[in-house]
């Protein structure tokens, strides 16, 4: 029965304890790095339509965003003189 409760006890407070292993700063860097070269070797460069397409949708989100924000202060402009 204690033994029971022990081993309970211990499983409990696994996750928890203080002798779980937590990686050095140098391990996390090295994972880090390694990240880094995984996602490198998986990029390229994109094509010149892919780019077209890019710059149209981010000046697309920027001038939509730009418009909002007028919009905005226009109004806020006439109700508040």
């Amino acid at each position: 029965m204690e033994e029971q409760q022990q081993t309970q006890q211990q499983t409990q407070q696994a996750p928890f304890s203080s002798q779980t292993h937590q990686p050095t700063r140098m391990q996390r860097f090295k994972a880090f790095v390694q990240e880094c070269k995984r996602v490198i070797k998986i990029t390229r460069k994109p094509s010149m339509l892919e780019f077209k397409t890019i710059v149209k949708v981010t000046a697309l989100g920027m001038a939509l965003i730009g418009f909002v924000g007028f919009v905005i202060i226009m109004t806020k402009q006439y109700l508040f003189p």
